[in-house]
C-alpha cells in the first residue's frame, strides 16, 4: 500500500462514517508548502464513540494494527490513536478533535480540496496548519514544525490571513513563536 492509496482509504472511510475530519500535519503542510519526508498521516476527527465499531472493522486486524482500548481512550479524552498498516510501515496517527473554542473554528474552517485525481478530501486551512505546528513546536521543540511553517509561509503566504493567525496566536500564547517565524520568513 502507498502513501496515497492510504490517504485514499482513510478518506473514503471517514466519508462513509459521516465523520467531521480533516487532513493536518505533514501532509496538510506539504499541500500549502514545501515537500518533505514523511511516512505517517495526521487526521483531525470528531470521531463519536457510537463511530469506532464501524471504523475499527473498516481497518481489519489481518491488514492494520489498531488498538481499541487506546481508541476508546482517545474518543474519551480528546487524545490520539494509530492505525498502522504493517505491510507497507505506514502510519495514521487519528487526533481526536478536542471541544475547545480554537479547535472547533479549527474544524468548521476546513477546506475541501483535491487529494487525488478525481477524490477530494477535507484539509485543515493554512492558517491552522501553521497554528498547531506552532504549538506542537512549543511542546517538542521540533525544528520540523518550523520549517513546516516557514515553508507554508515561502509558498502561500499571499493567500493566508494572516490576521487570523495573529489574533489566535494572542489567544493561544504563541505570538512571540509568530512574530520569530514571520521575521525568519521575510
Amino acid at each position: 500500500m502507498t502513501q496515497a492509496e492510504l490517504l485514499r482509504y482513510l478518506v473514503d472511510v471517514l466519508e462513509a462514517l459521516g465523520a467531521e475530519y480533516m487532513i493536518g500535519g505533514s501532509q496538510a503542510a506539504m499541500y500549502y508548502g514545501e515537500p518533505r519526508l514523511t511516512r505517517d498521516v495526521d487526521v483531525i476527527v470528531a470521531l463519536q464513540l457510537e463511530h469506532l465499531p464501524a471504523l475499527l472493522r473498516r481497518f481489519p486486524a489481518d491488514e492494520f494494527y489498531v488498538d481499541e482500548g487506546s481508541a476508546r481512550d482517545a474518543v474519551r479524552t480528546s487524545g490520539q490513536f494509530n492505525i498502522i498498516h504493517p505491510g507497507s510501515g505506514l502510519k495514521i496517527d487519528v487526533y481526536v478533535n478536542p471541544d475547545t473554542p480554537y479547535d472547533r473554528a479549527r474544524l468548521a474552517r476546513r477546506q475541501k480540496l483535491p487529494l487525488l485525481p478525481g477524490v477530494d478530501a477535507y484539509f485543515a486551512r493554512p492558517e491552522d496548519v501553521i497554528l498547531y505546528k506552532l504549538l506542537y513546536s512549543r511542546q517538542v521543540e521540533s525544528a520540523s514544525h518550523l520549517r513546516d511553517v516557514l515553508g507554508i509561509l515561502r509558498v502561500s503566504r499571499p493567500e493566508l490571513d494572516e490576521r487570523y493567525v495573529t489574533e489566535w496566536s494572542d489567544r493561544l500564547g504563541l505570538r512571540a513563536l509568530w512574530e520569530q517565524i514571520r521575521k525568519q520568513a521575510e
